[in-house]
């Protein structure tokens, strides 16, 4: 390496970012980055990490072990009412992901179809609480809520339950589709659920204050490469396979595609879209407490 590269190479700050769960297509944007060279031309040395389980990403990053990781809406208000040190600093998915999925030869059409039958969920707590209020939504009145953990598809498969909240529509709808089972979902924000941030970036106010300039370079790649997987959305791809030879192609191009028109439009987060979720989780007792704030910063709108 000349003495060039390798100053250059020296001078890159490092940044340790944890993702949500293991590289799929909500992290395309990601991998472009790194891909393109977007996160070295604000100078940065990125470190993608993958958590051991789902929790790790809230823990770790309010204990300042990494700089910054992925995570939901929904968890960061849960996360704060408990005293949790996190902060959303931007936005990756603007809409939710998560759905009520159920296969489409089981009549199921409307959601007042769901009267009486049996409701898968993943998550516990949260997702049985979004049903809850999906259910008064709707005016479903009985059902049976049965946690399959994240064995959705083969509980749908296999008739142990009727429909399942906590499916990705991007994910599990085109899993099942690709094995001949076509597949339908109610989206959450469409019945009575407000509308949230699916996944966003977080960081700990210590890391806020040490590292604002760094954490406004990181967003301002992330966007670009947002930006550039709508106007060249098979190159963005074909870099994320690169980056991860291993992943499931089919699956994973359906899920890109559906993910595309979710990405988020600019890392300028809105007040009323946390404020509504908020007094959602207040009134359905999602939290025992109402949390403190800030849930937020707009690092780029300064």
């Amino acid at each position: 390496m000349s003495s060039i590269l390798l100053a250059f190479a020296v001078s890159l700050t490092p940044l340790k970012v944890m993702l949500d769960w293991f590289p799929n297509a909500d992290h395309v944007p990601l991998y472009v980055a790194q891909q393109k060279g977007f996160f070295e031309d604000e100078g940065l040395q990125v470190e993608f990490q993958v958590p051991a389980n789902p929790a790790d990403p809230l823990k770790l990053t309010a204990a300042g072990k990494v700089d910054v990781a992925i995570n939901y809406q929904p968890e960061v208000i849960i996360a704060r009412s408990e005293g949790l040190d996190v902060v959303s600093i931007g936005v990756l998915v603007e809409h939710p992901l998560t759905t009520i999925l159920f296969l489409k030869d089981s009549g199921i059409q409307s959601p007042k179809d769901l009267e009486g039958k049996k409701i898968g969920f993943a998550v516990p707590h949260l997702q049985e609480i979004l049903f809850r209020a999906f259910a008064d939504y709707n005016g479903i009145q009985k059902y049976e809520l049965i946690n399959v953990g994240f064995n959705i598809t083969p509980s749908l498969l296999t008739h142990k339950v009727d429909a399942v909240i906590g499916a990705y529509r991007n994910y599990e709808k085109n899993e099942l589709e690709l094995e001949g089972k076509p597949a339908g979902f109610f989206a959450l924000e469409e019945n009575g659920i407000p509308d949230f941030y699916e996944l966003v970036f977080i960081t700990n106010s210590k890391t806020l204050n040490a590292k604002k300039s760094v954490l406004q370079g990181f967003l301002r790649a992330v966007q670009r490469a947002i930006d550039f997987c709508r106007t060249h959305p098979e190159e963005a791809l074909q870099l994320y396979f690169q980056a991860n030879p291993d992943v499931r192609k089919d699956l994973d191009r359906k899920a890109f595609e559906d993910t595309l028109p979710l990405y988020a439009h600019q890392q300028v987060q809105d007040a009323e879209i946390w404020k509504r979720f908020t007094d959602f989780a207040v009134q359905y007792k999602l939290v025992e407490r109402r949390p403190e704030g800030p849930f937020y910063v707009n690092l780029l709108a300064e």
